[in-house]
């Protein structure tokens, strides 16, 4: 009863102090994110509405200024005098502005006009001297072409007479070449291969020799005779496990049912020492009613209280 008590108390305090970490946590969340001018009906409660309020007339041309508003009367022009100073001072400006452009105007046209005509001049002349130069480049290329024609024409039948021999004497090269080479002579030793002994070239390799074969006989044999070692290993070690998980099987038997006698023999001294107990309070339940609670209070008991002032 104590121990359910103790949880008890620590149950009911552990709940108390969530719920005062909840009700912290939602106060400083109010306080943070959740102030009254971040409400959406602020504004018609905000003490400093007046204060924030824009005036009922800025200028002229405030669109808040309606007919029905009494803000704005036709004919009323506030700024009459200023507007029309800026107006003539504006158009003052323009005015002079214009007649400056129209002058650089002219000045710029009548220099482009001379810049033009001497360019011209200058061009005319270039090209004349350029046309010349031209027709003094052309017959000369046209001499050096001629010449050069005709070198490169003698050229190319030499050099045609000398690619038609080195192709005869490739040709005849090439016919004892394959004559005398290993893949018509069926030499074996071509299909070995550069990457090492144990490769072959595969468009050249005419079979395996009779010492290849028995040699690859040979290393299938050891492999069987391998193979079959490896499996009568494999079922001894078998054996052995199945042998040993035998034997902890039955030592496990035996050790649960010791486990099982002593479960029983602890149980059966538990519920001798129970009844022992058990016993042993109620004979003092029966002693306590008998003699202890026996002697019941009287009225003379009783008569003896409040007799005095005291």
């Amino acid at each position: 009863m104590k121990q359910n008590d103790k949880i008890m108390c620590l149950l009911e305090q552990r709940q108390k102090n969530a719920i005062r970490n909840i009700n912290k946590a939602i106060n400083e969340f109010q306080k943070n994110f959740q102030k009254p001018e971040a409400r959406r009906e602020f504004d018609l409660s905000d003490p400093q509405a007046l204060k924030k309020d824009r005036p009922a007339r800025l200028s002229d041309d405030d669109p808040r200024c309606t007919v029905s508003g009494l803000q704005k009367f036709m004919g009323e022009d506030l700024n009459y005098d200023q507007r029309v100073k800026f107006q003539k001072e504006q158009f003052r400006e323009w005015s002079l502005q214009q007649q400056r452009d129209w002058k650089n105007a002219l000045a710029d046209q009548k220099f482009a006009d001379d810049l033009h005509d001497k360019n011209r001049i200058e061009i005319d002349q270039k090209t004349m001297e350029q046309q010349r130069k031209e027709e003094e480049n052309r017959r000369a290329v046209c001499a050096a072409t001629k010449d050069f024609n005709r070198t490169q024409a003698a050229e190319v039948a030499d050099r045609k007479k000398l690619e038609k021999y080195q192709k005869m004497k490739d040709d005849m090269d090439e016919i004892s070449s394959l004559l005398q080479g290993d893949l018509l002579s069926e030499n074996p030793d071509q299909a070995i291969s550069s990457f090492g002994p144990h490769r072959v070239v595969t468009d050249r390799w005419k079979g395996m020799s009779q010492d290849q074969l028995m040699a690859i006989r040979n290393s299938q044999q050891q492999q069987v005779l391998e193979k079959l070692r490896l499996k009568e290993e494999e079922r001894r070690r078998d054996a052995e496990w199945d042998k040993q998980s035998i034997q902890i099987a039955r030592a496990q038997l035996i050790l649960e049912r010791q486990q099982q006698r002593q479960n029983r023999e602890r149980r059966q001294a538990l519920d001798n020492i129970n009844a022992e107990l058990s016993q042993e309070q109620k004979s003092k339940n029966i002693s306590l009613k008998e003699e202890e609670y026996s002697n019941f209070p009287t009225d003379e008991y009783y008569a003896q209280f409040n007799t005095t002032s005291r």
